[in-house]
């Protein structure tokens, strides 16, 4: 396929998206396209696949992405971007469900879209889950870690600052 049709499929795709219009988004996918991310293994399906997407829609209802970086090589768009939104209903996920927070997220991500005629046919998601679980308030952040040592804990038995 040439690379300006995964182009336009690529961008008619994260247009649809950030529109949080799922059945638009459906439309640039193979019926069965199989998805993996970070945190759900793989799903098979276009069903199955919307109803993942969805499901971020629904938890942040203000959620978008920002493309920072595309290459399209052959039927394939390697895509950098980052996702932010306000966490605001359940998002349901194999783990557990979280109940909203409230709380706003900015995360880094990279996918991964391989096209098959003018349909994806594979998408690969992968971000940071612990970065995000952190912006929700549901894990300790960096910064807590750090200002743990230095709140006068103790090092750890046998071991010496070099």
């Amino acid at each position: 396929m040439a690379a300006s049709k995964v182009r336009e499929m690529f961008e008619k795709g994260t247009d649809a998206f950030n529109r949080h219009d799922i059945e638009g988004l459906a439309e640039t996918m193979a019926d069965d396209v199989q998805t993996r991310a970070s945190g759900v293994g793989e799903l098979r399906g276009k069903q199955a696949v919307k109803g993942f997407y969805q499901g971020y829609l629904d938890a942040f209802p203000d959620g978008r992405v920002e493309i920072t970086r595309v290459t399209i090589t052959d039927d394939t768009a390697f895509e950098e971007g980052v996702f932010t939104g306000t966490h605001r209903a359940t998002l349901r996920g194999p783990a557990g469900d979280i109940p909203a927070t409230g709380r706003s997220v900015r995360v880094e991500y990279i996918q991964v879209v391989r096209y098959r005629g003018d349909r994806a046919s594979m998408l690969h998601l992968v971000f940071d889950r612990l970065q995000m679980l952190e912006q929700l308030g549901l894990a300790p952040g960096a910064e807590a870690e750090a200002g743990r040592g230095r709140a006068g804990e103790k090092e750890a038995p046998g071991l010496q600052p070099h």
